[in-house]
C-alpha cells in the first residue's frame, strides 16, 4: 500500500493561531513552563464569564435542545437574528433569509462552496482572519488579496482593489470591525467598497462578528443597510460579543435582490440540509443573547474591561523603542508594526518564536494574517489589565537590543 497523502488543495492551508507555533508552547506547557496565550482571541480563557442572559436561557429552555431541528435554524433563533440585522438597517429581509451554523467559520463554507468553481476568485483583506483564504482554497477558489492601508487608519486601498479585479472575480470580503487591526471602517469607506462591488457585479461577504465591540463612541454601520441593490452576506455570531466561542453559534443573512441569487440560495440549502442541523443548544440562547446588549457594551465603555485593557497595552506599547502601532476602536486586538531595519528582522515567524522561548509569551506573526511583510504581529488584548502591562513591558525587555540572525 502506497502512503496517504494529503490533497493538493491543503498545500495554501495554514493556521498560525494554532500552528506549528501553538504546539510548540503546548509542549513548553506541558514541560511546566506557564504560556501567556496572546495567539487567539478566547474570552473564556482570561476570565470573561458565562453571561446571566445565556445562562438562564439554557435554565428555561435547555429540553428543547435534544432533538435536530430545522436545517437552517430554530425559528425563534432566526427570528430573533433577522430582527437583530433589520435593527442594523438591513431592509427586504425575512427569516427565511438566516442560516444558523456552528460558528461563523462553517457559515462561511456555507457560502463559498455553492459559489466557486475551480479557479474562480475571492478578494480577500490584507491582514485579514486566516480563515477566509483557508476557505476559499478549500472550495477551489483563488483568494486574492488587496492591501489595508496601515498610513490610511488601516482602511481598504481603494486603487488596490480596482487593480485586481479579473473576469473571475466572484466577490469581495469585507471584516469590518477588522482582525487582526481591530479597527472600524466608516461609512465613507464602506460606500467606496460597495460602489466596486456595484461597478463590477460581484457580491459581498461582510463579516460583522465584531459588530458589538466598537468603542470610543463609534458606531458600527452594516454593510448590507447601504447596499439594497447587490447581493450581500452578513456574518455574525455570539463567540466575541457574549463570550461563547465554545458554543460555536453563528449566522449568515443573505440580502439584496432574490432574483439574482436564488439558484446559488439553492445550493446553500443543499449544503446546510446536509448536515442535518447545527449545535441546537447554542440556538437556543440567541433570542436572549440578542436582547442583552449590556454585556458587551458593558465591556467596551469607559470603565469596561476591553476598553481599560486596550488603554493599558496602548500606553505600554508607546514606550517601545522600534514599535509604532494604529491604536484599536473595535474587537480585542491591536497589530504593532516592529522596525524592520532596527531590529534586522527577516522573518516574522523566526521572532515570534524567539520571543515564546525567551518570555514564555505566544503571539501570532502578521504572516500568519497573509500579511506580506515580516513586520507585523498581533496581540490580544484579553487580560485583566495587570497581566497585559507586564507582558507588554516584557516584550519591551526581549526588543531591547534584539537583533534577529
Amino acid at each position: 500500500m502506497e502512503k496517504i497523502t494529503r490533497a493538493k488543495r491543503m498545500e495554501n492551508i495554514h493556521s498560525d493561531i494554532r500552528g506549528t507555533l501553538f504546539m510548540e508552547a503546548m509542549e513548553m506547557q506541558a514541560q511546566g513552563s506557564e504560556i501567556l496565550k496572546l495567539n487567539t482571541g478566547n474570552p473564556a480563557a482570561f476570565g470573561f464569564g458565562l453571561p446571566e442572559s445565556i445562562e438562564h436561557a439554557l435554565e428555561h429552555h435547555i429540553r428543547e435542545g435534544v432533538g435536530y431541528c430545522d436545517f437552517k435554524g430554530m425559528p425563534k433563533a432566526r427570528i430573533a437574528i433577522c430582527e437583530y440585522e433589520r435593527s442594523k438597517g438591513i431592509r427586504g429581509i425575512t427569516p427565511e433569509d438566516v442560516f444558523v451554523g456552528n460558528g461563523v467559520s462553517e457559515v462561511i463554507s456555507f457560502a463559498l462552496l455553492p459559489l466557486l468553481d475551480k479557479g474562480d476568485e475571492v478578494l480577500v483583506p490584507s491582514p485579514s482572519y486566516s480563515l477566509w483564504g483557508n476557505s476559499v482554497y478549500m472550495a477551489d477558489g483563488k483568494p486574492v488579496y488587496y492591501i489595508c492601508d496601515e498610513k490610511a487608519d488601516w482602511y481598504p486601498d481603494i486603487a488596490d482593489i480596482r487593480s485586481k479585479i479579473t473576469k473571475r472575480t466572484k466577490a469581495i470580503v469585507i471584516i469590518n470591525p477588522n482582525n487582526p487591526t481591530g479597527m472600524l471602517y466608516p461609512r465613507e469607506i464602506l460606500l467606496e467598497l460597495i460602489g466596486i462591488a456595484r461597478e463590477y457585479g460581484i457580491m459581498i461577504f461582510a463579516d460583522e462578528i465584531y459588530d458589538r465591540l466598537v468603542m470610543d463612541g463609534l458606531e458600527h454601520v452594516s454593510v448590507a443597510s447601504l447596499a439594497e441593490d447587490i447581493p450581500v452576506v452578513t456574518m455574525n455570531g455570539l463567540s466575541k460579543s457574549h463570550f461563547l466561542c465554545g458554543y460555536r453559534c453563528g449566522w449568515m443573512v443573505m440580502s439584496g435582490p432574490k432574483n439574482l441569487t436564488e439558484d446559488y440560495r439553492q445550493g446553500i440549502v443543499q449544503l446546510t440540509s446536509m448536515r442535518l442541523c447545527a449545535n441546537a443548544l447554542a440556538q437556543i440562547v440567541i433570542p436572549a443573547a440578542l436582547e442583552d446588549m449590556e454585556t458587551p457594551f458593558s465591556m467596551v465603555k469607559p470603565g469596561g474591561r476591553i476598553y481599560e485593557q486596550r488603554e493599558v497595552a496602548v500606553g505600554e506599547l508607546e514606550k517601545i523603542d522600534g514599535l509604532s502601532f494604529v491604536k484599536n476602536n473595535s474587537a480585542f486586538y491591536i497589530f504593532p508594526k516592529l522596525d524592520v531595519k532596527k531590529f534586522h528582522i527577516t522573518d516574522d515567524k523566526q521572532f515570534a518564536r524567539e520571543l515564546l522561548h525567551e518570555t514564555n509569551i505566544l503571539i501570532v506573526p502578521g504572516s500568519g494574517f497573509d500579511w506580506n511583510c515580516p513586520d507585523h504581529f498581533r496581540i490580544v488584548l484579553l487580560p485583566e489589565a495587570g497581566v497585559l502591562r507586564d507582558a507588554i513591558k516584557c516584550m519591551g525587555k526581549f526588543l531591547d537590543g534584539y537583533r534577529q540572525r
